[in-house]
């Protein structure tokens, strides 16, 4: 496709911006929001284990977390279309695949037998082994590069001044997630819907048998494979953005080279190994961490979380888009502040308190609105830490060496959410309930917002002598 004209690089960067954001929504099969929404018909379906299959997502993750880096040097070296088209389509055909796993075949132990130690909440419960292969390359092509190659894209296309980009960015990116998990979530809902509907019709008959719980639980036996249509149903949509998004893709003039602020050899930058010596680039990266383990847990296991406190599953599917749409005012804010020139350490903080303040209050959630309040406060506080990370490394380290420090940057957020649906299925099983180790991981929470609040932002080169970044 050939380059625009000198006039339309500023323009294109918002192209640019949108497919970014689409390449992140695109994500979805592949993080753990996305198969938190199948994760109960998944368990009842393949009969599975809740630790085990936290387990299984740990390890699918933590192996996925490898595809990272690589990403991020085919980007340096090979450009975004290119990458952007392979990763996606690759995403596509595995989402597919995985719709059609069964619980027979081989298996595989994830879960190692610890009972000479007295850990009773592990069990060394086999789970299919094609299930296993698939989650994790879902893990690694979709919440591992591809996220990178939306990241790097992102970046490129903010630039230097890059607050309003992020917010756009980031305000784009949660209509997309708010519309696809509406969708998958009207779905999924259809056999509670039509559980309710046959009792109410066989109530005002008086030919009712049973109660509402035994219609519903009927009707969940009856769609039992409801979540392969919808999973398959993901994965065309998944090819088909990969045959459509890189052709948006374009070359911008040498002197810009998909920079709106000039070609990225004359801008001040640091190198990955600058970056990582940095106190910025850890307490940013493992605050995010922190908040993808937090996340992570909640959204595998969510639908599990709200029963506890009494709620069904139609209050869960509902949630899952007050979440972006709170999110989508908090991008926009935070963007604002920080185009306005406010630290991003002090927006970080403040999204952390929000959070913690939210977990330390989850255990007395017992009504409707305090749910709503609860995803609300979640909501706030994720999309303002969703505008930070994103424009994070761009404003500290520079764009010349992007992929790379994003590509580690991101690997530790895929860590951290690996690790996150076993803290909580673990400490579930341990004490009987979620309550305790959400309320635990709230004291993490308000010690990284200590951190980010006073940490400095790391000093880049004055000019682009090759060698001040060496």
């Amino acid at each position: 496709m050939p380059a625009p004209t000198a006039s339309a690089p500023h323009a294109w960067r918002w192209v640019h911006v949108g497919v970014a954001a689409a390449a992140m929504v695109a994500t979805l099969p592949g993080r753990t929001h996305g198969l938190g929404l199948v994760t109960e018909p998944v368990l009842q379906d393949l009969a599975l284990d809740r630790v085990a299959y936290a387990t299984l997502n740990l390890w699918a993750t933590l192996i996925g977390a490898a595809f990272c880096l690589p990403i991020g040097w085919l980007l340096d070296r090979l450009g975004v279309r290119w990458v952007l088209a392979g990763v996606s389509a690759a995403l596509g055909v595995v989402v597919v695949l995985m719709a059609e796993v069964t619980a027979g075949g081989s298996t595989v132990s994830l879960v190692p037998s610890v009972d000479k130690l007295d850990v009773y909440w592990f069990s060394p419960t086999p789970v299919p082994l094609g299930l296993f292969l698939l989650v994790t390359l879902t893990r690694g092509l979709g919440q591992s590069a591809l996220s990178v190659v939306s990241l790097a894209l992102m970046g490129k296309a903010a630039g230097r001044k890059s607050g309003l980009v992020v917010g756009v960015y980031s305000f784009v990116m949660a209509i997309g997630f708010m519309a696809a998990f509406a969708g998958i979530g009207h779905v999924l809902k259809q056999p509670e819907r039509e559980a309710n509907a046959r009792f109410e019709a066989d109530t005002q008959a008086g030919t009712a048998t049973g109660t509402l719980d035994d219609y519903k639980g009927r009707a969940k036996e009856e769609y039992r494979g409801l979540w392969r249509t919808v999973w398959g149903g993901i994965g065309w949509a998944v090819i088909g953005a990969a045959v459509v998004l890189p052709l948006l893709v374009r070359r911008l003039p040498a002197r810009q080279h998909e920079m709106p602020d000039g070609d990225d050899a004359q801008q001040p930058s640091l190198t990955l190994g600058q970056a990582v010596r940095t106190a910025g680039f850890w307490v940013f990266g493992l605050a995010t961490s922190f908040y993808g383990l937090l996340t992570s847990g909640l959204s595998l296991f969510n639908q599990s979380v709200l029963a506890e406190r009494g709620f069904g599953m139609s209050v869960f599917y509902d949630i899952t888009t007050v979440g972006p749409v709170v999110g989508l005012a908090a991008n926009l804010l935070c963007g604002g502040l920080a185009r306005a020139g406010v630290r991003l350490g002090y927006l970080m903080a403040g999204a952390l308190v929000i959070q913690g303040a939210a977990l330390v209050l989850f255990p007395h959630v017992s009504t409707l609105t305090h749910v709503y309040a609860y995803a609300v406060a979640m909501g706030v506080a994720g999309g303002a830490l969703t505008v930070v990370f994103f424009a994070y490394w761009t404003q500290a380290y520079g764009p010349k060496h992007l992929g790379r420090i994003q590509g580690m940057a991101q690997m530790l957020t895929v860590f951290a959410s690996a690790v996150g649906p076993l803290v909580l299925a673990a400490g579930q099983r341990a004490s009987g309930s979620y309550s305790p180790v959400i309320q635990q991981l709230s004291v993490v929470s308000f010690a990284f917002a200590a951190l980010a609040a006073v940490v400095p932002m790391p000093k880049r080169p004055r000019t682009s002598d090759p060698g001040a970044a060496r």
